[in-house]
């Protein structure tokens, strides 16, 4: 692997180390916040509480706006200058977040942090994909995935050591603001990377100003013709019959596709048991401080088993990892079930939620920023990127908003006791596994515009 194009791809990736961390870094200050701004009430007769609305999940709707529209300026503005403006979003959401004076404010500026979360999910995959190779694309892309959950941990950690530091009344604004410094480095280090190729051929910029792009991705001069012409012949081949809109019915079956892993990420529970951790472990007898400490175990898990995912993914491709995730997703999930509902210890239950966290980094955690960065053809391939991401965070929005009620729901088969849930998400799991079993492909070693002709062949024959 060319070490140029893997720094390259490693800076992009960035975008997740701060997706990470802003996703989960709420956790810390979820119980603060609560207590402090009395946020735990519901509105009117509905079953949604303001702190499950506001405060939990405002982020994540953003995050949908970010994801949904994310594929307009990745398209019209390019990869590059839609990464260093996610750099400013999440700047500006650390600081307004951390020195906020009310809720309304502070929800205002998780919202703003969501919208980078959501663009980073769409521009970072797509320009990691362009710029690589088919036998290096898994790998490379998966480094998104990889800093995400390098984030996550990073946030535990912080969270952790910030919370014995600082008295509770301001720790949890240490926790939001301390993430400003790295947002502020990964800004001017976006400066330094070069445009994607397949990007500024798509917009028609002149020949030379492509191979500058080529070479600054440490292609030697001589061969970057060369790789030019290759580049231009694939993006015929493959654009001359996509002048349809996405929805014109050619891309059904990628639609399709990036629907169902998006759907099926969330439904496995994976952002209910991050945003929980602590509130989660604290229900299973851990104390306040044990359950974050025991947090940090959930977030090296996750890194350990992402570098697995990542070691794997061209070696047994995507659909073997999405195999080994989804059954130990099915197993995991109804222990965890099973633990809460017949009270075992808090050490048993502890271990099924790390094999849960082993189970979704090595399965969907490495495949699903690649596997939707790779199916849709190079035309529509910010727009599907938003499509699918889209999808992901609409479910990842909902299940934050509901699981607060849920969580703290005074009767019925729910009343002090959350292992429906977890029996829920094992079910959906199952039915992930038989999606995997007869729907999905392998993208594996396949070049992105042969990918593009195979996924919207049935519908161009019949053209």
């Amino acid at each position: 692997m060319d070490k140029r194009i893997f720094r390259i791809s490693l800076t992009a990736a960035l975008a997740g180390f701060l997706f990470g961390f802003d996703t989960v870094v709420i956790s810390g200050a979820n119980q603060p916040i609560k207590e402090i701004w009395d946020t735990n009430w519901f509105l009117g007769d509905s079953i949604f509480t303001f702190h499950g609305i506001f405060i939990m999940s405002m982020a994540l709707w953003g995050t949908v706006l970010g994801s949904l529209f994310g594929g307009i300026p990745t398209d019209r503005l390019g990869r590059k200058k839609t990464l260093f403006w996610i750099g400013v979003l999440y700047f500006a959401s650390a600081m307004g977040s951390a020195f906020a004076p009310e809720p309304y404010s502070f929800s205002l500026f998780r919202f703003i942090g969501g919208i980078g979360v959501g663009a980073s999910s769409v521009a970072a995959p797509v320009y990691i994909s362009e710029i690589s190779t088919a036998q290096t694309r898994g790998r490379l892309t998966a480094m998104y995935q990889f800093n995400i959950v390098f984030g996550i941990l990073i946030a535990f950690i912080s969270n952790y050591f910030i919370g014995i530091i600082f008295d509770e009344s301001i720790a949890w604004r240490w926790m939001l603001g301390i993430e400003g410094l790295p947002a502020l480095i990964y800004t001017f280090m976006v400066f330094k990377i070069p445009n994607s190729p397949r990007w500024l051929l798509l917009k028609d910029r002149a020949d030379a100003v492509v191979i500058e792009s080529i070479t600054l991705l440490g292609i030697a001069k001589d061969k970057a013709s060369i790789h030019l012409e290759q580049i231009k012949v694939a993006l015929v081949e493959t654009t001359e019959k996509q002048k349809e809109s996405l929805f014109s019915g050619k891309y059904n079956k990628p639609l399709a596709l990036a629907f169902l892993i998006a759907f099926f990420n969330q439904l496995s529970g994976i952002n209910f048991v991050l945003y929980y951790a602590p509130e989660i472990l604290e229900r299973a007898g851990l104390a306040s401080g044990e359950s974050l400490f025991s947090s940090i175990s959930i977030g090296i898990i996750n890194l350990i088993f992402t570098f697995v995912g990542i070691s794997l993914i061209d070696k047994l491709g995507r659909k073997q990892l999405m195999y080994i995730g989804s059954i130990g997703y099915i197993v995991s999930l109804a222990m965890v079930g099973w633990c809460f509902y017949s009270g075992a210890s808090s050490v048993l239950l502890l271990t099924f939620i790390l094999i849960f966290i082993a189970s979704h980094a090595v399965g969907q955690g490495a495949v699903i920023w690649v596997f939707i960065s790779e199916i849709f053809p190079n035309k529509v391939r910010s727009y599907g990127q938003s499509w699918g991401t889209g999808t992901h965070w609409v479910f990842a929005a909902l299940i934050t908003l509901l699981t607060p009620t849920f969580l703290d729901a005074e009767i019925g088969i729910f009343k002090d006791n959350p292992w429906p849930i977890f029996i829920f998400f094992a079910v959906m799991m199952v039915l992930q596994l038989l999606w995997v079993i007869f729907m999905m492909p392998e993208t594996k070693g396949i070049s992105l515009e042969e990918l593009g002709k195979l996924l919207s062949r049935k519908k161009q024959k019949s053209n």
